[in-house]
């Protein structure tokens, strides 16, 4: 409890917060207790990366009244090459048509950056949206457009 107020009280304007390598965490009851009374005092936002399939983390939050988002789809999981991350984009972009809209979550690698600025200059003529978790949340649909979300974990 202690670690993650610090570390939230160093992150200010953030919304929420993000598992990134804690698949086992995110499986035990008692520890994502800890972390969803925490968000649920601050009023923040759960993103599970999605990382195993033990995850309790959207149980756990419904418990303590806290936002829960999941990833749809990763985009770089085995740093591939750029090919792969657009094709991996497009998946999260036929979601987000389907459902109105995903989520997909990579990492800060060349190859995905420069396929992220491909696919980003596209997204007019794909009738799509890029936006924040946030919005996501409190909207779902935002103005007629399909949303995605991609937000970047650290390595």
């Amino acid at each position: 409890r202690l670690r993650l107020e610090w570390g939230l009280d160093r992150a200010p304007g953030v919304v929420g917060i993000n598992n990134h390598m804690g698949s086992r965490f995110t499986a035990d009851p008692g520890a994502m207790a800890k972390v969803m009374q925490v968000l649920g005092e601050k009023g923040l936002l759960y993103l599970d990366s999605r990382t195993t399939s033990s995850s309790v983390s959207e149980r756990i939050a419904a418990a303590f009244d806290v936002p829960f988002l999941g990833r749809d789809i990763f985009l770089d999981h085995e740093k591939p090459g750029r090919t792969s991350v657009l094709d991996q984009l497009e998946k999260v972009a036929d979601i987000a048509r389907k459902r109105g809209y995903a989520i997909g979550i990579g990492h800060p690698h060349a190859e995905t950056l420069a396929a992220l600025e491909i696919w980003l200059d596209r997204l007019d003529e794909e009738n799509l949206t890029l936006v924040p978790l946030s919005a996501i949340m409190r909207h779902r649909l935002a103005a007629g457009k399909y949303v995605a979300a991609v937000p970047f974990e650290s390595d």
